[in-house]
């Protein structure tokens, strides 16, 4: 199945052709001289991708990078060619966790090519909204560049929005008590790794673009737009350092939370093992003081003949008295140790 999936041929800004193919797309291109082409590929085949190297003479380290995705963000020069890796982000609501996808941008003097691997940035929209603004399209492939820059830095203000509610409410579940918080924590965080290593690059991008303004002639209002890109672009990376920071001390504090209620359990352990303690002392003593009695009595109840004391009158009252003796000494040693 072809993964074109659209193509079109501008002229001053409109579009005057919508190609079914790449092959008619060189086509045309070649019978417009002026004309530029904007090419959206989805995953596009290692076929498709050399056709369109040996038609725009594309580097061939570009080509292999846009085969594989997983490509951190970067812009090279490749002769009049420039190579723009990009990682899109947007935030999916039900699971509640960030979506990256990538994006990979070939811009040459009448040509632009793009090859997305996963589902944003929605350059549909890209292409629509230039399409409305003939102005700007006709400054060339330069102002194609601008949109899809600027619809995946938009991309992220949602993403920074529904990350900032995250950790809003990991807050909230961190000083309740939460056990899940911990692992929602980390995942959140490794998101946010992933956004870094999508924003960060993209500063030193910008100013490399910027940079050559003036050496490759770039239109004075687009250079504008690029300006306002980068600053948001400064703007979200600062945002998301802060969110890393902040997810930081949020397992700090989780970790703090979670070690005082590990040790008031501990302690808790520990005074109902006292308590617990305390009480078989006292069943302990009760036990052998109440045993002492039973073993006098039980030697006396032997029915042997031949017994000592058996037939002796005082025999009665010396075994009541024995009993009491013994009784009363283990009851005077288990109060002196705090057993009863």
């Amino acid at each position: 199945m072809a993964s074109v999936v659209e193509a079109a041929l501008y002229q001053d800004g409109v579009r005057v052709s919508s190609p079914a193919t790449l092959a008619e797309t060189f086509r045309e291109l070649r019978d417009q001289p002026s004309g530029m082409a904007w090419i959206g590929l989805a995953r596009p085949t290692e076929a498709e991708l050399l056709s369109l190297a040996a038609e725009f003479d594309l580097h061939p380290l570009a080509v292999e990078d846009a085969m594989e995705a997983h490509q951190r963000p970067k812009l090279e020069r490749y002769g009049d060619t420039l190579f723009v890796v990009l990682r899109a982000a947007r935030y999916l609501d039900a699971p509640e966790e960030v979506d990256f996808g990538e994006l990979h941008v070939f811009v040459g003097p009448d040509f632009v090519i793009t090859v997305r691997h996963g589902a944003a940035p929605d350059l549909s929209a890209v292409r629509r909204r230039m399409e409305e603004t003939p102005e700007l399209l006709k400054l060339g492939p330069e102002a194609v560049l601008y949109a899809i820059l600027d619809a995946v830095v938009d991309g992220y203000v949602p993403v920074v929005t529904g990350v900032q509610n995250d950790i809003d409410e990991i807050e909230t579940e961190v000083f309740r008590g939460d056990p899940e918080v911990s692992r929602r924590i980390y995942e959140l965080s490794r998101e946010m790794v992933e956004f870094q290593r999508a924003t960060r690059p993209l500063v030193g991008m910008l100013h490399g673009l910027m940079a050559g303004f003036s050496k490759y002639g770039t239109d004075e209002e687009l250079q504008r737009y690029l300006r306002d890109v980068a600053d948001h672009v400064t703007h979200t990376s600062e945002r998301v350092d802060g969110f890393r920071q902040a997810l930081t001390e949020i397992l700090t504090v989780n970790a703090t939370l979670v070690t005082q209620q590990q040790n008031a359990e501990m302690r808790a352990l520990a005074e109902a093992g006292f308590e617990q303690n305390e009480e078989i002392k006292k069943i302990s003593s009760w036990a052998a003081i109440l045993f002492a009695p039973t073993l006098v009595g039980t030697i006396y109840g032997m029915n042997f003949t031949h017994m000592p004391e058996l037939h002796w009158v005082l025999g009665y009252p010396f075994a009541i008295v024995l009993m009491a003796v013994v009784c009363t000494s283990l009851y005077v040693i288990f109060k002196r140790r705090d057993w009863l």
